[in-house]
């Protein structure tokens, strides 16, 4: 339905975009509100899972973009799109995908800020690595510092103060367990705005999408194997190793966009990458739901 939007109406589809931060910090809000905020110094503690997810994203995944970088198009805003949106783990949705999977949602949250921090201060460095001193400079820190007020620490504040008022009051208690219904509808609005928004950014340059989608649904396919050997690497369990692919596969084009956007006119295409990227991942998170299950089952 988000696809038809972006293409029927394209109109409604851009301004579909200014709902995609409120809708997921609803989703995000709702999902911090079924893991008990008591509980997340705990999972922030778990050595090894928090020691496997560094390794996925910040050692896995540069290694897998640096074995097929020379395969990119050698247009340098190409590769830059693409380099911003796969160098940068997910600190979003990648929480409800995960606990739909039976993943440890309650760790993966926990290690969200970690994680946000490190891309932050990571992502030039990876850039430096990959294009040189020329390019290295384009990010900034405001989109990933909004990212954390509005999607983290917001959302958890929330939750935190509704966990309070469930325990000490029946209404409060009912309301949170009403919240927590909503998940799955809202799953499915952040993905209908995210696609419905999308979509018409893909504009004239269908080429340049068509060129690097293979390299996104092959960073899919190629993630879940290097995720399974990491946590066997860290001797993790069925639920954290399930997270662990999940946070290995699923990137922040939700937060680099801005970066993308606010790249000078010459680099505009960088955000037709990104934007790519998140209809690839949109589609592979729905079969991950299924598929990280069968891959990684319960002993």
């Amino acid at each position: 339905m988000g696809g038809l939007t972006g293409l029927l109406a394209p109109g409604t589809g851009t301004a579909l975009e200014h709902a995609i931060t409120p809708v997921l910090a609803a989703l995000l809000f709702v999902t911090f509100l079924q893991v008990p905020v008591s509980s997340l110094g705990a999972s922030l503690r778990a050595g090894r899972f928090i020691g496997a997810v560094l390794v996925v994203n910040f050692a896995v995944v540069p290694l897998v973009l640096a074995a097929v970088f020379a395969l990119l198009p050698a247009d340098q805003a190409v590769r830059l799109g693409v380099l911003l949106v796969l160098l940068t783990p997910c600190v979003d949705y990648v929480i409800v995908f995960c606990g739909l999977a039976g993943g440890s949602a309650r760790r993966l949250l926990a290690a969200t800020p970690l994680l946000l921090v490190a891309q932050m201060l990571l992502l030039p460095l990876l850039l430096l690595l990959f294009l040189g001193p020329d390019l290295a400079d384009v990010v900034e820190p405001g989109p990933f510092v909004e990212a954390f007020i509005l999607l983290i620490a917001l959302p958890l504040a929330l939750a935190w103060l509704a966990q309070t008022w469930a325990a000490r009051s029946d209404t409060g208690s009912r309301a949170a367990a009403a919240a927590g219904t909503t998940m799955v509808p809202l799953m499915a609005a952040t993905l209908f705005a995210v696609t419905a928004s999308q979509v018409p950014a893909l504009g004239g340059d269908l080429g340049d999408v068509l060129a690097v989608a293979p390299f996104y649904a092959g960073f899919l396919i190629v993630m879940p194997f290097a995720g399974i050997a990491v946590a066997r690497l860290f001797a993790l369990g069925a639920e954290d190793t399930r997270a662990v692919v999940f946070t290995g596969a699923t990137r922040n084009s939700l937060v680099v966009l801005p970066l993308a956007l606010a790249l000078p006119d010459a680099f505009a295409v960088a955000a037709v990458v990104v934007v790519a990227q998140t209809l690839v991942e949109v589609i592979g998170m729905v079969v991950y739901v299924r598929l990280i299950p069968r891959l990684v089952p319960r002993v």
